[in-house]
């Protein structure tokens, strides 16, 4: 029986606790989430009509910290989506040792079918409905799936005027004047490059001469992709994207496939290489694969086609646990999703330091910032996975929940 996304979730968080022999009250208190909340609520469309919509909030742990993550909008978020997310979350956050727990949202809901005006006021309203979990210093959302700096701004108009003033620090991801911070659009992909540098010299590959396959080719493909290409000198041979994919054994020009893909909506129509489905992904040839669409990407049924020697996890969730497996009986490296995605979190934490300070850094100290982190983060997830002689998504959950752990037994139980 297919495991749920939750239950993958708690599968890959029980193997890290196996190894650090965690008492079982406190892995129990560890793997539920803190706040479930779910809100049905009415918007008026465009032609008078009404609609109930259906949207989430779960907060899963803040004993670090104000709870963390992003709001999506799409046709199949549920509940167990919601809260296998908002967990992953708690533990990226702490893989990179910022004063956050893990949250996350959603409205079902396909945002395409919507107009902009409709979309406005199904944020406004949602967001309306979820404030008394809300706030600063309590719970922090940011863009996700299908939102964006337009949408985090009508959350943060729309908390501002029920509280009475301006408040910058309730959302991360805004306009950047806006409050918001230079970076932040290119963090999760920039975070990824790093991890695809540092993966490459653990394969023995040198970064400038590795070729790359993207899936997904969203926020988080199109910068890991641009970034790698630009900045290691990396060929990206290969991308795809829901409609199907694009093939170039010589390298495929990013910055050009980018504006194709703005201006028509699809990767596969690019006239500079060999049209390919969106399956066939998978089985090219390459030195990295970066996974950057939605969850479990990859199965027990496509992962003995992948070819790669590393695979970055740019999406949350892209590989099952059941692929982990087969994977690692190949030998390939896989950096997993709370260390190689958490690039955007980290500068969602520094546009919200910015916030609260009200004073804003200049972009260079953003990237040096991100970089350092990322860097220092893989390190030690690469000395934990040596000490336990563990895959590199356990080492990433035993650092995540040493800390974790560390915070609830200092705090203690109230009362």
């Amino acid at each position: 029986m297919k495991m749920s996304l939750y239950e993958t979730a708690v599968s890959q968080f029980n193997k890290a606790a196996k190894v650090l022999g965690i008492p079982d009250d406190y892995a129990e208190i560890l793997r539920r989430p803190k706040r479930s909340l779910i809100v049905e609520f009415p918007v008026q469309m465009d032609d008078g009509s009404v609609r109930v919509f259906t949207g989430f909030r779960v907060q899963h742990n803040t004993a670090r910290g104000p709870a963390k993550g992003g709001i999506r909008y799409h046709a199949n978020t549920n509940l167990d989506e919601v809260k296998a997310l908002a967990f992953w979350m708690t533990w990226k956050t702490a893989v990179m040792n910022l004063p956050y727990g893990g949250a996350k949202g959603g409205i079902r809901v396909d945002p395409k079918k919507l107009s902009w005006k409709e979309l406005e006021r199904l944020s406004r309203r949602y967001f309306s409905e979820i404030q008394i979990i809300i706030g600063p210093q309590n719970d922090i959302p940011a863009p996700d799936v299908n939102t964006n700096s337009d949408v985090m701004a009508w959350y943060m108009d729309t908390y501002s005027m029920n509280v009475g003033y301006t408040s910058l620090g309730v959302v991360t991801g805004k306009p950047v004047d806006l409050g918001g911070s230079k970076g932040r659009e290119e963090a999760t992909g920039r975070g990824v490059k790093v991890c695809v540098g540092r993966a490459c010299k653990d394969i023995g590959v040198d970064p400038s001469k590795a070729t790359i396959v993207v899936q997904g080719f969203g926020n988080v493909g199109q910068y890991s992709a641009l970034l790698s290409q630009k900045e290691l000198g990396s060929r990206v041979i290969a991308v795809s994207d829901s409609k199907g994919g694009i093939f170039n054994p010589q390298g495929l020009d990013i910055k050009a496939l980018i504006e194709h893909k703005s201006k028509y909506g699809r990767v596969d129509t690019f006239s500079d290489g060999k049209k390919i489905s969106r399956e066939d992904i998978f089985s090219i040839k390459a030195d990295v694969l970066i996974p950057a669409a939605l969850e479990n990407s990859i199965t027990a049924e496509n992962a003995n086609l992948i070819n790669v020697k590393a695979i970055i996890e740019g999406a949350n969730g892209p590989v099952t646990p059941e692929a982990d497996e087969i994977l690692r009986s190949k030998g390939v490296l896989v950096v997993p999703d709370i260390l190689a995605n958490a690039g955007g979190v980290t500068v969602s934490y520094f546009e919200w330091v910015q916030d609260l300070q009200a004073f804003f850094w200049k972009i260079e100290q953003i990237r040096e910032s991100l970089e350092m982190m990322m860097n220092e983060a893989y390190t030690e997830t690469k000395e934990i996975a040596k000490k336990y002689d563990v895959e590199m998504r356990t080492a990433a959950y035993i650092l995540a929940i040493n800390r974790v752990l560390y915070a609830i037994q200092k705090r203690g139980l109230y009362p």
